[in-house]
């Protein structure tokens, strides 16, 4: 069913939802998993599953990359550097400087 909404769905879980985009995500399952704390709290769900697909879900892990590689990632936007550079220096780290031999972005 089809309305200025979009097109009602239900996910495999039973939330019944509207969409307007093919976008398979639930947005009620996807607000229930977002985490309470911490600095993937800090992003939206785009931004999150981002880093959490690329294997990033600690500040270390975050620290090895540059800002550059983080930004290629579909799902992350000019707004969420900020919110991570800020993360990052309050536990003393930073970005990586130099690209990663590791990463192939």
């Amino acid at each position: 069913m089809t309305n200025d909404k979009g097109t009602r769905r239900t996910c495999e879980h039973g939330h019944s939802y509207y969409k307007k985009s093919d976008c398979p995500t639930c947005p009620i399952c996807e607000s229930e998993r977002k985490p309470k704390e911490g600095f993937l709290a800090l992003l939206s769900a785009p931004a999150r599953r981002a880093l959490e697909n690329e294997g990033i879900t600690t500040l270390a892990e975050l620290s090895k990359y540059t800002e550059k590689e983080i930004l290629k990632l579909h799902g992350i936007g000019p707004s969420a550097i900020p919110k991570l550079r800020q993360a990052l220096e309050e536990e003393g780290l930073s970005f990586a400087r130099l690209p990663s031999p590791l990463h192939d972005h």
